[in-house]
């Protein structure tokens, strides 16, 4: 029996606080949540929004700040900082199954998503047609409608269920030779569901367009093999499971074989073949480089290599163990004590394809969330009527999932 099979079965059978406990007592990530900075007063279930901060990110940054900008001053470009943006994509790559030299990091996901969604049209000329779901999230829909608007491109809504998403054989019959660009969020951001990367690629792919992931609810939450699923392009954002900071940089992905080839609309100083000649014209530079464009954020960068480093010695493969066990205890929770009281699982109940966060559902999510964070626990609200609990494997206890639901039965029992 596999970790992940053996933490589930615990978690499933889970009937009083005790044994919540016991599971944090014998949980082999126990040690990592006391590398957070974490208030006693609440209980966090919104990781998969904004992770917490990392006590070494706060000792780090004050290094850089006050030992490296403070005496070093504009030496640090050539002390590493200017390096930052590669180094530290290669460290995310290692947790997305991608070889060195294929990830960068630079701007947000916004631009990010915008400059690698541009060049598959470059790569893909005289295709007109973007294929994307209704619930992909927000931002990826609006630069998709943004650069449709500008090209006069067509998109094509793919509607799948809510709670799921993209599946192969689904995606298919909508890609035609007219597709340049296919692009669906990895793990869902409403329902948690994790797409099958390799075969909706493959659905993509066998059609001639190029696939763009947006991997923000996976990356340091469910293990990704960019390299071996032979995935196009990925995007994701540092301020999640990564606990990177509010508005960390965001990181793309290229794969090897297209990196000659792959070009972006953003021309800017620090993705010229050699940006301190400062001369007329623009060259690329050669390989990932060619992504980045203007000046890297270094003290964005510090914070996202502090939590890349914690979820690499974590181990995605515990890290994933104990997220299925979370989520399932939750699961298990709402289906014996909250049922009755009109609150339904609007995630997948297969844990294989479940990311680390679960969507609940009740008429009056919006009211009810409110009332748990009045009461100390920070969950959030989706449209229409989902609360998703976060459930960030690295600080989340068992006894977390047990209280907080304990609370939400309160306030739907009226008690």
């Amino acid at each position: 029996m596999s970790d992940a099979e053996k933490a589930t079965a615990l978690a499933s059978g889970v009937s009083d606080r005790g044994q919540a406990a016991a599971l944090d007592a014998s949980d082999p990530l126990r040690e990592f949540r006391d590398l957070f900075e974490l208030p006693p007063d609440v209980i966090y279930l919104d990781g998969n929004s904004l992770g917490p901060l990392p006590r070494s990110t706060r000792d780090r940054l004050r290094e850089v700040v006050e030992g490296e900008w403070g005496t070093r001053m504009i030496r640090g470009w050539d002390e590493g900082w200017i390096d930052l943006p590669v180094t530290v994509g290669d460290q995310i790559g290692g947790l997305l199954g991608a070889a060195p030299g294929q990830v960068v990091v630079g701007d947000s996901t916004s631009v990010c998503f915008y400059k690698l969604a541009s060049a598959a049209f470059e790569l893909r000329p005289g295709r007109t047609q973007i294929v994307t779901d209704v619930d992909n999230f927000p931002t990826d829909r609006y630069v998709l409608e943004g650069i449709a608007q500008q090209r006069g491109l067509e998109i094509v809504w793919a509607q799948f269920d809510r709670t799921r998403g993209p599946v192969a054989d689904q995606v298919a019959p909508l890609v035609s030779e007219q597709t340049a660009l296919v692009s669906f969020s990895h793990v869902s951001y409403r329902s948690a569901f994790v797409a099958d990367l390799a075969a909706v690629t493959r659905a993509a792919q066998d059609a001639g367009a190029l696939m763009l992931w947006d991997l923000s609810h996976s990356v340091g939450s469910v293990p990704v093999s960019l390299d071996a699923d032979g995935a196009d392009l990925a995007v994701g954002c540092t301020y999640k499971y990564l606990n990177g900071g509010p508005g960390a940089p965001a990181f793309m992905y290229v794969r090897r074989e297209l990196l000659p080839e792959v070009g972006q609309p953003i021309w800017g100083w620090l993705g010229r073949r050699d940006p301190f000649e400062m001369g007329p014209g623009y060259e690329s530079a050669a390989g990932v480089h060619r992504l980045l464009s203007g000046t890297p954020p270094v003290l964005g960068l510090v914070a996202v290599q502090q939590g890349a480093e914690i979820t690499s010695r974590a181990g995605i493969d515990r890290i994933r163990a104990k997220g299925i066990a979370l989520t399932e205890l939750a699961i298990s929770l709402v289906d014996s004590q909250l049922a009755e009281f009109g609150v339904s699982v609007a995630s997948p109940r297969d844990s294989s394809c479940r990311g680390a966060h679960v969507a609940i559902a009740h008429p009056d999510a919006r009211a009810l969330c409110g009332a748990l964070i009045e009461r100390g626990v920070i969950a959030d609200f989706r449209e229409p009527d989902v609360i998703r609990l976060g459930l960030s494997p690295l600080v989340t206890q068992y006894v977390d999932v047990w209280d907080s639901l304990e609370v939400l039965r309160s306030l739907v029992a009226g008690s």
